[in-house]
């Protein structure tokens, strides 16, 4: 079963999945020469040409005006390139980095906003602006002012919560997933990696602490792209990433994983955060189709996630 999927998303017309299946369910080198030349074939795909399609002359993309406007603005194009395997180290891509990491560092961003001696603040957003500049090999200096205010905002306990009220006290599975990703991309502080995973494991991933509930129902939902939002594979993903999948506090998490499984040995988006397709801009659509929703068939963007989870919780042998 995992044989014949593997073979289909190998025979798929999207570059990025077969980038994400080779390196991350059969274990190819990620700096060997075949994987350098898909990583091209990433940069010419016609998805990687959607993403771009408002990209003017200097490199940026003016518009929308708003670089955070979902799932369009400059921001979350710059993060699915990054998300999608886009080749490191091109430099036609700085400008855009360079527009989204001075969004980022602007002053208004980087002011102190502390409830109950923690700081509020959405670290999914400087998170993503640094798991692109790392993932992309752009801007260094600006990587590390990103990775710097994470460590000033993250909590002591590990994660980070951008709600005001002083009632909140945990810290947020959204706003912890993308920078404890980012700091793992970006290298150079581990610590910080450990203390965000610990988020993540001390709940199992998806459960509270205290009663063994599940927190969200939407976090045991499978969905594709998750952009700023927060579900198991997402977590499972995250945790690879940064080295944790060995933890025991994983299982439960990995054995929901597997129960989702088709019988074409595939997993399914069972929900979706964009509303539409096109290149319109009204709000929450996406340039690019991800495949729909489906609970019956298997996405390809889901499956090869879910493979290389599985793959590198040693659970499957490709």
């Amino acid at each position: 079963m995992t044989e014949r999927m593997v073979d289909r998303l190998l025979r798929s017309p999207e570059p990025s999945v077969r980038w994400k299946v080779r390196t991350r369910v059969l274990g190819e080198s990620p700096t060997s020469p075949r994987i350098r030349r898909l990583r091209g074939e990433i940069k010419r795909s016609p998805r990687v040409a959607a993403l771009l399609t408002r990209q003017a002359a200097d490199g940026t993309i003016p518009e929308p005006r708003i670089a955070y406007r979902k799932w369009q603005g400059a921001h979350w194009v710059l993060a699915t390139l990054a998300e999608l395997g886009y080749p490191a180290g091109d430099q036609a891509l700085a400008p855009l980095v360079t527009q989204v990491t001075d969004a980022l560092l602007r002053p208004a961003h980087l002011r102190d906003r502390i409830v109950e001696g923690r700081h509020r603040r959405c670290g999914s957003i400087q998170g993503y602006g640094l798991f692109a500049a790392a993932r992309l090999g752009l801007c260094p200096e600006r990587a590390r002012a990103l990775a710097d205010l994470l460590e000033r905002w993250q909590w002591p306990e590990g994660g980070w919560n951008c709600d005001p009220r002083p009632e909140a006290s945990s810290p947020s599975f959204m706003e912890t997933l993308i920078p404890m990703r980012a700091l793992a991309a970006f290298g150079g502080k581990p610590a910080l990696v450990d203390r965000a995973a610990a988020v993540l494991l001390d709940r199992r991933l998806f459960r509270r602490r205290c009663t063994g509930e599940v927190i969200r129902r939407e976090f045991l939902t499978l969905h594709y792209p998750l952009y700023w939002h927060y579900d198991v594979l997402g977590g499972l993903v995250g945790l690879a990433e940064a080295g944790k999948l060995d933890d025991p506090r994983c299982a439960d998490a990995l054995d929901l994983l597997e129960s989702k499984r088709l019988a074409d040995g595939g997993w399914p988006a069972e929900a979706r955060y964009y509303h539409s397709v096109g290149t319109g801009l009204t709000g929450g659509g996406s340039y690019v189709d991800w495949g729909g929703v489906d609970r019956k068939r298997s996405n390809p963007w889901v499956t090869a996630d879910a493979l290389g989870v599985l793959t590198a919780a040693g659970r499957l042998q490709p």
